[in-house]
């Protein structure tokens, strides 16, 4: 298919089936917004293209007297974006975990919550490649199950299964803070464990078996370097950024070094076939976020560069109970925005606006208000950016969704 800038809108939406009033997406709220004013060639690549945004979070209750909390908007949010799937994923250490049990029962307890919200939102889970390529073609929004660190386990391995069971297709082994029984070192904190874990090792063999893709984003190097010695299918690195692009603000680059990407740990994971995710954070805008993803490319090529912008397409829960936002949540650097919620609760009120936009939101926190005034959806911008960043139709699709299709195929297939 050719990608023709000067296509008509008519001619655009007959191409990509959605004129027609019957249609899923013509009948979703906000619609018609979300194409409002886009480039028809870039809706057309936007369309043509399986849009994955590798690490995003979707916010439920862990809780079960507060499950499955406030209706989320998440098949709304993903039209807007045009994003074709996301891995949703949640955390279960931003609270301090203190008895046994305890991270078993918030896993649980936030897949209830899901469960509940995709049907409420008409969506499924996509279990391997075919699932995800019958949703893209039905234009149905789907998403991956994620979950970040594996805290969850507490030792057990026999919980992996049970996950896959659940539907988990995408595990991070590693998050901020250490499991009850540990799987590796995080690179933001101080080195204990010379690595990978003899159980995290054994963690990384199981969701080889299932069919689980693995993803070591929050692991130090070491970490990584034996993981990769273990893994028998490629993994992902789904959220972080090269290290030599710190963007414009001095204070928030200080804070979101230590979790970059160096060029030489890059090639290593490119090298074994791994795709490394690129967030939003440290570009102030869609073009910026483009050019991170070129030096990104320029370092391990176009086969190994994703999307996993570590933000969020629905509103942040807070729960009124005793899982309350975390206390040590950074403060505002020097002159410039809050800190991103590294992985954990945002600091503002968060909700949705008029026209699809967030008001009360912090800028960067949500995932459809990436950048400062954001007017279009999240995947119409950096697809825009990336044409005019120099990339192809078809790099687009490979860095868009097309890198991490190829790895979680690899992963899921084990038991297909």
């Amino acid at each position: 298919m050719k990608f023709q800038s000067n296509w008509s809108r008519r001619a655009f939406l007959s191409t990509i089936g959605i004129a027609g009033a019957g249609t899923a997406l013509a009948q979703l709220p906000l619609a018609a917004w979300a194409l409002d004013g886009i480039d028809p060639g870039v809706a057309a690549i936007v369309a043509a293209t399986i849009g994955v945004d590798t690490h995003n979070h979707i916010d439920v209750p862990l809780i079960a007297a507060e499950v499955p909390g406030p209706r989320i908007e998440l098949a709304r949010e993903m039209k807007i974006s045009g994003l074709s799937a996301i891995c949703m994923t949640f955390a279960l250490d931003y609270q301090k975990l203190q008895n046994p049990g305890e991270a078993y029962e918030r896993f649980l307890n936030g897949l209830d919550a899901m469960d509940q919200q995709l049907a409420a939102n008409g969506m499924k889970r996509s279990l391997n490649m075919a699932d995800l390529r019958t949703a893209h073609d039905q234009r149905q929004p789907t998403v991956i199950q994620s979950v970040e660190g594996g805290h969850f386990l507490e030792g057990r391995l026999e919980r992996v299964e049970a996950a896959y069971k659940r539907g988990l297709r995408h595990l991070g082994l590693l998050h901020d803070s250490d499991a009850s029984v540990p799987l590796g070192d995080v690179y933001t904190n101080p080195p204990r464990y010379g690595g990978l874990t003899s159980f995290g090792a054994d963690v990384i063999r199981e969701c080889n078996r299932l069919g689980i893709l693995v993803d070591l984003a929050h692991a130090s190097k070491e970490t990584i370097a034996a993981a990769l010695k273990v893994a028998a299918h490629p993994v992902i690195i789904s959220h972080t950024g090269l290290d030599t692009q710190l963007g414009n603000n001095e204070g928030m680059a200080r804070m979101m070094r230590p979790r970059l990407i160096s060029k030489e740990q890059a090639k290593i994971v490119a090298g074994a076939g791994g795709v490394i995710g690129v967030w939003t954070h440290l570009a102030d805008s869609p073009l910026a976020y483009a050019q991170n993803v070129r030096a990104l490319v320029d370092v391990i090529g176009i086969d190994h560069v994703c999307i996993g912008t570590d933000t969020k397409l629905t509103p942040a829960y807070r729960s009124p109970g005793r899982l309350s936002p975390k206390p040590s949540a950074p403060p505002p650097p020097p002159g410039g925005e809050p800190a991103d919620h590294r992985d954990g609760p945002p600091m503002d009120k968060d909700h949705i606006g008029p026209g699809g936009g967030q008001s009360g939101a912090r800028t960067g926190e949500r995932t459809n208000q990436a950048w400062q005034d954001q007017q279009k959806g999240f995947y119409y911008l950096v697809v825009d950016a990336l044409l005019k960043t120099g990339f192809t139709a078809d790099e687009i699709g490979k860095a868009g969704g097309g890198n991490f299709c190829r790895v979680f195929d690899a992963a899921t297939a084990a038991l297909r």
